[in-house]
């Protein structure tokens, strides 16, 4: 019979187990060559359980939604391997399939089986995305995708490592598939090191404080996750809350494609019911049923913060997600977009937890990552047809909220992860940022108002290149709650013999043609705001016109 953990040893392996995640994250960072990891984090670590692949432990750095995501990529790994002799120590399996292990295809997931005195005892798993993986669009964000073999190459589970040696034959296939080789192999190396990592510190952490001690506690951690969350439902008055939103178009047929939810809070249970969500489209902002768990989790670790961040958050909570949604996509349908999907999900739960309580909700952020990726061949001397490709996404608003205003220039609320910084990308590639600055008159008003989106004017220095833009929001904005205003829309443009023009598909176009010297320009949305605007302090309202937040005009055109 064992007996509960006291407090403190609790919180101790609790620390020391998120160190384990958080190290794997810093290593990976560190050693990547890819900026879209180096710089802006788009990876993730952590722990899962041996038996049912459910996450125990995430780092505080990576990306959330890979974890939610990797729990389905174990079990699907887990699945593979048992159909070909087992897990075996000393081997690492790689996939990307979005449809079994989440997202998108450009994210790379590694398993590492970890084993104890010969049994397994747990997996370790590593999430990043890879700058490049074939695909009709460089970056792969292809917006005019209607096929998942149009956007990246697919690889099921498959081992990568085999006996601790790296498999020769895998990684010429992946090497194949990729514009940028170099930039693959560094990547998987430095998932490879964060996994090496974090099975030493996870076997000095077993050697001190035993295996049967540690397992205890991660069992403690899901159930304590488990009964705050209940306790949190608990707190919100029973009922049915709806909200529903839209996406401006898949990117093939210009018609929005809504996202609902039929939110029912029943004592300490919580059901979300996305069965009103349109059916699966033809383009690429479908995702699969994994991906859509995985972005609910992130939505209720929002909603929820202090809730640790393991399996136990989903256990109090029941899905309905009928198949062939837009959210629960089936293979060949098209995935590439993901990000603006699970974007909106996040948006219709927190706009339904603020009709239950508004004080707990944050009004919708800006809504969209602006995938831009702009590609070419080099002219310089001495790098004559050498390819590049400038991959990146860019930040927005984010709601306000009943504590105070919405962050300005922040990044999706989807990751912990960093807008890459303009020197690096002047550095890596042959572009000029001709403008970096907030927009006025972007956030939502309110008593509490949204932050503010941002202005990118990029300019291309090379002689010539294609771009690419995958975005949202450009017709449908982010909304306010608690009577909060909305946010200004998403704005694309781009420059072409002297004009300046916008994307038949309002955020979306592919095969952009630029000259040397034109630009592409991205006014992103800000967040919606929160509360009665009339009770916004006048000198507030003064002080956000001294900082250029709201222009004199606009403030004129609302009677203030």
């Amino acid at each position: 019979m064992t007996h509960p953990l006291d407090p403190v040893t609790l919180a101790v392996l609790r620390g020391r187990l998120e160190q384990i995640a958080d190290e794997m994250d810093a290593t990976l960072y560190r050693s990547a060559f890819n900026p879209i990891i180096a710089e802006a984090h788009d990876a993730c670590h952590g722990l899962y359980d041996a038996a049912t692949g459910d996450t125990l432990v995430q780092g505080k750095s990576g990306l959330p939604v890979f974890v939610g995501a990797m729990a389905f990529a174990v079990r699907a790994t887990a699945k593979v391997a048992a159909e070909r002799g087992g897990m075996v120590d000393g081997d690492i399996w790689i996939s990307n399939d979005p449809y079994d292990g989440g997202t998108h295809a450009n994210d790379f997931k590694l398993v590492r089986p970890f084993f104890r005195g010969g049994k397994l005892y747990c997996y370790m798993a590593s999430a990043a995305h890879w700058h490049d993986v074939g695909g009709a669009v460089p970056g792969n964000y292809n917006p005019a995708a209607t096929e998942c073999w149009q956007e990246a190459v697919q690889i099921p589970p498959v081992r990568i490592v085999r006996g601790g040696v790296i498999d020769p034959d895998v990684l010429a296939i992946l090497r194949a598939n990729t514009r940028l080789p170099e930039s693959l192999w560094g990547d998987l190396n430095g998932q490879l090191a964060a996994l090496e990592l974090g099975a030493k510190r996870l076997d000095g952490l077993l050697d001190e404080y035993g295996d049967a001690l540690v397992q205890q506690a991660l069992g403690e951690l899901r159930a304590r996750a488990l009964r705050l969350m209940r306790s949190h439902i608990a707190s919100l008055p029973d009922g049915r809350y709806s909200f529903e939103d839209m996406l401006d178009n898949d990117g093939i047929v210009n018609e929005p494609l809504t996202i609902a939810l039929d939110m029912t809070v029943a004592g300490d249970r919580l059901t979300l019911d996305f069965s009103r969500t349109s059916a699966q489209c033809a383009g690429p902002v479908n995702i699969s049923k994994a991906t859509a768990i995985a972005a609910c989790y992130v939505a209720l670790k929002h909603v929820f913060p202090d809730v640790p961040a393991n399996a136990g958050v989903l256990d109090a909570v029941d899905f309905v997600i009928p198949d062939k949604l837009v959210i629960s996509a089936e293979r060949p349908r098209p995935v590439g977009g993901y990000t603006e999907t699970i974007l909106r999900m996040i948006d219709v739960i927190f706009s339904a937890t603020a009709q239950a309580d508004p004080t707990r909700a944050v009004a919708q952020a800006y809504g969209t990552i602006n995938a831009l990726s702009i590609a070419g061949h080099r002219s310089d001397k001495g790098r004559e047809g050498q390819r590049w490709v400038m991959f990146s996404f860019f930040g927005g608003g984010h709601g306000g909220h009943s504590g105070g205003d919405g962050l300005s220039h922040a990044n999706a609320p989807i990751s912990t992860a960093t807008i890459p910084p303009l020197e690096i990308l002047e550095a890596a590639y042959p572009v000029r940022f001709t403008e970096w600055s907030l927009r006025p008159d972007s956030g939502g008003d309110g008593e509490h108002r949204g932050g503010l989106g941002a202005i990118y004017e990029i300019e291309l220095l090379e002689q010539g290149a294609e771009a690419y833009v995958f975005g949202e929001r450009g017709a449908s904005p982010p909304k306010g709650i608690a009577g909060g205003g909305e946010a200004a829309p998403n704005v694309f443009s781009y420059e072409n013999a002297g004009q300046w023009l916008r994307p038949p598909m309002v955020s979306k176009m592919h095969g952009i043609r630029l000259a040397r010297g034109e630009r592409v320009r991205l006014e992103t949305p800000g967040g919606g705001g929160w509360g009665d605007a009339a009770k916004r302090p006048a000198a507030t309202r003064e002080r956000d016109r001294a900082m250029g937040y709201v222009s004199p005009a606009s403030q004129k055109e609302d009677g203030r």
